[in-house]
């Protein structure tokens, strides 16, 4: 019950959030205090031209891969989330993004987030607990933390759509 209250008093924080970026922060933040994971990424879906993109992604410049490309991809095609404990021996895992940061990636969980019309909007991915592997108590918290952020984060995108249309 603790982990829920903990959302609740960060659902305050977040909506007194303007643009995405300060959002996208306290969202990793959070995610990973939840379910005490080294690392956070949020991927932006973008249909139209079937990627996948970061506009957050903790020790790493912005991530770009095609829409059903690794356990993201995965998660998006197949619209569930994914916990992948030992991602070296899963074909869907992209080794490369590790190679290219110097990272190693010992266990992933992701999850869909969908706006208000039930469209995919973004993935969360968690990577590396801090102790053991991700199980399905973790996908139980962060699925109900995707679901909680997913109206303050529709809204933030939108605002920071409207505010890039009037410059």
């Amino acid at each position: 019950m603790k982990k829920f209250n903990e959302i609740a008093a960060f659902g305050q924080k977040l909506m007194a959030q303007t643009d995405i970026d300060s959002a996208l922060v306290l969202i990793a933040k959070e995610a990973k205090k939840i379910l005490s994971a080294e690392r956070c990424s949020l991927f932006i879906v973008d249909a139209e031209n079937e990627l996948l993109w970061t506009k957050l992604s903790d020790g790493l410049e912005k991530i770009v891969i095609g829409i059903e490309s690794g356990i993201v991809g995965d998660t998006y095609k197949k619209a569930q989330a994914q916990i992948v404990n030992n991602p070296y021996d899963d074909e869907r895992f992209l080794p490369a993004i590790d190679k290219k940061s110097g990272y190693t990636t010992r266990n992933i969980i992701t999850v869909p987030i969908y706006n208000s019309k039930r469209e995919m909007m973004g993935i969360l991915q968690l990577l590396n607990r801090d102790e053991g592997d991700f199980d399905e108590e973790d996908l139980e918290f962060i699925t109900f933390f995707a679901n909680y952020i997913s109206g303050s984060l529709e809204l933030v995108m939108l605002l920071e759509d409207e505010q890039g249309e009037e410059d």
